[in-house]
């Protein structure tokens, strides 16, 4: 683990002599949508319908409005706590062009979010700025997700499956998602029918066809497939390609193997790697050849560095 102690109070926990932790680095590497940075410089989020700021203290890392139940049960495991990046970063060692990455975004942690929030998220990224990204992503929460008070404020919890149904098409529409929103509207009605017909107990044998195919859209089951056919069963939703099925798989599902290739991911690979006329997808095999299982810790490594250094080729 990367932190010696933990002390639990009343509304907040404190990590202490934490290493491999920049909170700035954390939620502005490209993985989350709604972390907000203070102007004492403190970042207030939303996740699993909770609101916490984390504030960084010296060497301490301090997690405001929560407890020791939910530090365990909750924030342990969302910001990988119980990993060991010193390590990683010593098998990253023998490449002195990754190091270079590794060293500039030092303090980055993976994050492991929701999994139907991030699938959600990630559609809405599909040729879109991160502004406008957190914009549609607030929009369709404070429209159809449950409010949460914190120091005088409301902010809202990304909407529940069961709460996001009750938006139409055209409602969606108004959040700014564009022509991903039938993708959106697509995608929240193959979760929820899935989700109906599993509540249901009723047996395969018993299921239609059409029930059958249903069962593809189980993102319970998706994340408990080996990487490349979690991969394949997330591009089975609308609006999902190689990069953004890579997203879900590594922000939200533990599949550390994923390389998403983005712009900036592209950029990078080609200015330490490759020529840059290389496909995305040829990029996407490169890496996770070269990385392996840990993939997924050098591609936010990669992206941090040619987006902080606006990487050009």
């Amino acid at each position: 683990m990367d932190y010696r102690d933990v002390e639990y109070y009343d509304d907040k926990v404190i990590l202490k002599e934490v290493e491999n932790f920049n909170i700035k680095q954390v939620f502005e590497c490209g993985q989350c949508f709604r972390w907000i940075r203070q102007e004492g410089g403190t970042y207030i989020g939303v996740a699993h319908e909770r609101v916490i700021e984390v504030e960084e203290n010296g060497k301490d890392i301090i997690i405001h409005n929560t407890n020791r139940d939910d530090f365990n049960n909750i924030w342990m495991d969302y910001f990988d706590l119980e990993r060991d990046y010193t390590a990683i970063k010593e098998k990253f060692s023998g490449d002195p062009l990754l190091e270079k990455a590794v060293d500039f975004g030092y303090g980055i942690r993976i994050l492991k979010q929701d999994p139907f929030e991030i699938l959600i998220s990630f559609i809405i990224s599909a040729r879109n700025s991160i502004p406008v990204i957190s914009k549609t992503i607030n929009k369709i929460s404070e429209k159809w997700g449950s409010a949460i008070e914190y120091k005088g404020k409301t902010y809202y919890a990304f909407p529940t499956v069961e709460q996001f149904s009750k938006a139409s098409l055209e409602e969606i529409n108004t959040t700014g998602a564009s022509f991903r929103s039938k993708y959106i509207y697509d995608t929240v009605e193959k979760v929820k029918s899935c989700n109906e017909l599993l509540n249901s107990n009723k047996a395969i044998e018993a299921m239609t066809d059409e029930e059958k195919e249903l069962l593809k859209y189980d993102l319970k089951m998706i994340s408990e497939l080996n990487d490349d056919q979690c991969h394949e069963a997330l591009q089975n939703f609308k609006g999902v390609g190689a990069k953004v099925a890579d997203c879900v798989m590594l922000f939200s599902m533990k599949k550390y193997s994923a390389f998403p290739v983005d712009v900036w991911v592209k950029r990078a690979m080609s200015h330490f790697y490759l020529a840059p006329d290389v496909s995305l997808n040829k990029i996407r095999i490169f890496g996770r050849e070269k990385f392996g299982e840990l993939s997924g810790f050098a591609q936010q490594y990669f992206f941090y560095y040619a987006r902080e250094n606006n990487i050009k080729v």
